[in-house]
């Protein structure tokens, strides 16, 4: 009887040792997925401003110049054109005044109505 009594223990030593940081690691799961979800849905309902800066008016590029330029044909602001394939700035980006000197796009967040 005291053989069983021991494997009982051990098992449910065993169970609680197993069992509780999964189910905590689960519970993390859930509330970041649901988190994710929130942040994604409230990205979705306020878009961020993007100033399109003309960047050939500044510095000054020729007409051929400018149908050549990704940065002129693009939405975008020219340095967000020319990112590189791991999303980091171009160095001649970084220094460029139209860079430098563009507005910081700012979020505009609407009140929650309860």
């Amino acid at each position: 009887m005291e053989t069983l009594a021991s494997i009982v223990t051990i098992i449910a030593g065993l169970l609680l040792r197993f069992a509780i940081p999964i189910a905590g690691t689960l519970i993390l799961v859930y509330l970041l997925r649901k988190l994710d979800a929130h942040w994604q849905a409230e990205a979705e309902l306020t878009p961020i401003a993007i100033e399109k800066v003309e960047c050939w008016k500044v510095k000054g590029c020729s007409e051929g110049q400018r149908k050549n330029c990704i940065g002129s044909s693009s939405p975008l602001p020219c340095w967000q054109a020319y990112r590189q394939p791991n999303g980091y700035l171009q160095e001649k980006c970084i220094s460029c005044e139209v860079f430098t000197n563009a507005p910081i796009p700012t979020l505009k967040i609407e009140p929650r109505r309860m």
